[in-house]
């Protein structure tokens, strides 16, 4: 026998036969906090069987139904907030206030599809030259979703709660270093009372997703992932004629306008750059700063973010954690060496130990250095100079991604007339990128296509069918 470790995952090679676990380690101390058998074949093929038998039940079901198994879900949610947080906060790094904000959020998801499902899914009436014409809302069948590790809660329950009520059933590829949250996860479905097969989680690795997505079971496959995952997926999905969704990167331009309120723009920014150690597609990632503002800024900027506490994810005052993976840390500590050796200055941090990398300021970065046209996945942020506003936004819009771009300025009207030049999915004026179940959100360029949440997110997968009687 000849054992491998790639990353998380051990393979046992028996005569040719291949078993893989997935190790869940947590990042503060590199403990290995559990461990998941990848599914057979035949268990592969009993999920999608599963998936298939109990979307014939299922979507036949009442609004009314699906969405008191949803109200349990949320309850129990926020019953056993501690709990999941603490699974988020060991197996990811996250620091445990953190982890609460998000299950928080995960049952306020809950709550307005609760509410609202049944408004979204109502048929639409259009008049026409018939004796009725409307367009029903029928579900489609079993939706795969492949998700990230970095919200490894609520990024399954944005898709998953709309997906659902819908009538649909899922599969969930979670990540395999966040699999005791995808465990929890399909626990708290079931003892919500869902019915067997209506959600279940998939553990295998990413060569064997080709074949699950191509299954006849599979209607349509959703991913928040990288921009490499996104295309790969995208390309077998249409191949196989099948509706995606992608949620991938972004490199999100935070614009300060010289008439901005100084202390509430440094506010938000850190809060926009540190949250979850700067592991978000939404995060602010390039400061870009108008004319004099620039000096005031980022001295502020720096005293804020020099404050903040990192340490333990489970101690209550940790505000900065680790990074999920070794492997994630390396990559940003290459990216500020070579944004370094490009000429920016390093005005804080810029070390690394293990998983733990320092919050990082780099000052007088160009539009030609790795902290600029690179997604930098951690606690970098990356000031930048503009002449104007207008340079401002030309600079904004030098970059391959498109989730959201914030602007801070005393003038609201006047940072109103600028949202037409920005090509982003997302406008933020005064406020951090983020995402509300009352609205749309998703990418445009490469940080992906299609939408989550608010109704757009509901309609993703449903058949929309015309109904027309003469």
């Amino acid at each position: 026998m000849v054992t491998i470790i790639v990353g998380l995952v051990f393979r046992s090679y028996i005569f040719k036969r291949i078993l893989v676990i997935f190790y869940s380690i947590n990042p503060h101390n590199a403990e290995v906090i559990g461990s998941h058998h990848e599914h057979t074949v035949a268990k592969v093929a009993n999920t999608l069987s599963s998936s298939e038998t109990a979307y014939t039940a299922w979507s036949k079901q009442s609004i009314a139904h699906r969405v008191g198994l949803i109200q349990n879900v949320a309850n129990a949610l926020r019953n056993n907030v501690d709990l999941y947080a603490r699974t988020i906060s060991l197996e990811m790094g996250k620091p445990l206030t953190e982890s609460r904000a998000e299950i928080y959020k995960c049952a306020w998801v809950c709550d307005y599809y609760a509410e609202h499902a049944a408004h979204f899914l109502a048929d639409e009436v259009i008049a026409t030259d018939a004796q009725q014409s409307f367009v029903r809302h029928d579900p489609i069948g079993c939706v795969l979703a492949i998700m990230p590790w970095n919200f490894p809660f609520y990024q399954v329950f944005r898709f998953a709660v709309p997906t659902l009520l819908a009538g649909n059933t899922a599969i969930l590829k979670h990540a395999t270093n966040v699999l005791n949250c995808a465990n929890s996860i399909e626990n708290i479905f079931l003892e919500a009372g869902f019915p067997e097969g209506v959600f279940q989680n998939l553990i295998v690795d990413h060569d064997k997703i080709e074949g699950v997505i191509a299954h006849s079971t599979v209607k349509a496959v959703t991913l928040t992932g990288s921009g490499r995952a996104g295309s790969a997926v995208a390309a077998i999905a249409g191949q196989h004629i099948k509706k995606s969704v992608l949620e991938l990167g972004g490199s999100n331009a935070f614009i300060v306008f010289e008439d901005a309120d100084i202390e509430h723009a440094v506010q938000t920014a850190v809060t926009a750059r540190m949250l979850n150690c700067g592991q978000s597609c939404i995060a602010a990632k390039r400061f870009i700063l108008v004319g004099n503002v620039y000096d005031k800024f980022v001295a502020k900027f720096v005293d804020a973010v020099s404050n903040l506490k990192t340490g333990d994810p489970l101690e209550e005052d940790t505000q900065v954690g680790p990074l999920a993976r070794l492997d994630l840390a390396d990559e940003l500590q290459a990216q500020v060496q070579e944004s370094i050796r490009q000429g920016a200055l390093c005005l804080l941090g810029g070390l690394q130990n293990k998983c733990y990398h320092d919050p990082t300021v780099l000052g007088e970065v160009t539009a030609d250095m790795a902290a600029f046209n690179q997604e930098t996945f951690g606690p970098l942020a990356a000031m930048i100079r503009a002449r104007d506003v207008d340079h401002a936004f030309e600079l904004s819009e030098l970059s391959p991604f498109g989730l959201g771009v914030t602007v801070c300025t005393t003038d609201v009207e006047k940072a109103l007339t600028y949202a037409d030049r920005v090509s982003d999915g997302a406008y933020f004026v005064n406020e951090l990128v983020k995402s509300d179940p009352r609205l749309p959100f998703g990418g445009t360029k490469q940080s992906g296509y299609g939408r989550e949440l608010c109704r757009d997110g509901m309609m993703e997968f449903v058949n929309r069918k015309t109904v027309f009687v003469k």
